[in-house]
């Protein structure tokens, strides 16, 4: 926290707003589907890679804006296993953007001793994208700050897929195969974030209420914030006032919230169980 007050202008808005936030509640782990490039674009009708090329400067500011409040980790989505849909002039523009992305940023992730990954299956995309993405990876594989996940060519679903087969491999592999034991344990276990936290706060950009097949498995109980910005438009101040509208909810994880838990527990004798004693019609 200290390290983003530095950085902000004392008496600015952006300042005001991280100065109310409590530094013992920023969430873990923050995820974001990075929405509306190519609304963006046609608003002002610009060619769709334009609007993802815009897309570039809120990226290097959500990322070193989390690394500054000290996060854990934080997950873009990228590029989606759908996203092939798009036409291949338009994919192969991404891909070049994010090489440009990857080259550019390194020495930031260096200075903000962020370690980047890559989710989905990367071994699908083209073979110059995935050496930039090795490049940079090995790099900062030493960092010991926050962890940058790029969602690359993924799909909750079929991450759910891979871990599921994994877990046969290595079962298969091990001679235990007719042990294997499918448990939520074990298939977090195999997931392509395991060993990070869970997300704690969900941010969807332009406004469309979806998951669109984002973490499915990791989001089960975060807390969702949808802005009608457009990702190119999604400054620092939006990204501090989603953590502060995430620090003014109480999570409960599917149990009762604090003041109606405590207001039950000191009565031994509770309406519920008169409830219970009464006949059934």
């Amino acid at each position: 926290m200290k390290q983003l007050l530095d950085a902000l202008t004392p008496g600015d808005i952006e300042w005001r707003i991280a100065t109310q936030l409590d530094p013992k509640r920023i969430p873990a782990h923050i995820a974001v589907i990075m929405d509306g490039n190519g609304r963006w674009a046609r608003q002002r009708n610009y060619p769709r890679i334009l609007g993802h090329k815009a897309g570039i400067d809120p990226v290097r500011t959500t990322v070193e804006t989390c690394a500054q409040l000290g996060l854990e980790a934080l997950t873009l989505y990228a590029f989606s296993v759908e996203n092939w849909k798009r036409p291949r002039h338009e994919i192969e523009g991404l891909w070049r953007l994010l090489r440009i992305y990857l080259r550019r940023e390194l020495p930031n992730l260096m200075r903000n001793d962020i370690q980047l990954a890559a989710i989905g299956r990367i071994e699908s995309l083209p073979a110059n994208v995935q050496a930039e993405l090795r490049h940079v990876m090995d790099k900062t594989a030493q960092n010991r700050g926050m962890r940058l996940n790029l969602a690359i060519n993924y799909g909750g679903r079929t991450e759910l897929v891979d871990a599921v087969n994994a877990m046969i491999e290595n079962a298969r592999n091990e001679g235990n195969l007719d042990a294997l034991e499918i448990t939520e344990e074990a298939i977090s276990a195999h997931l392509y974030t395991a060993g990070l936290k869970d997300p704690d706060l969900l941010i969807r950009t332009s406004g469309e209420m979806r998951i669109s097949n984002f973490l499915l498995w990791q989001i089960a109980y975060a807390e969702l914030y949808v802005t009608d910005t457009l990702w190119p438009d999604f400054t620092r101040r939006e990204l501090l006032e989603a953590i502060a509208d995430y620090q003014n909810r109480e999570r409960r994880f599917g149990g009762l919230a604090r003041t109606a838990h405590t207001a039950l527990e000191p009565s031994p004798y509770s309406f519920e169980e008169e409830l219970l004693e009464l006949p059934l019609a």
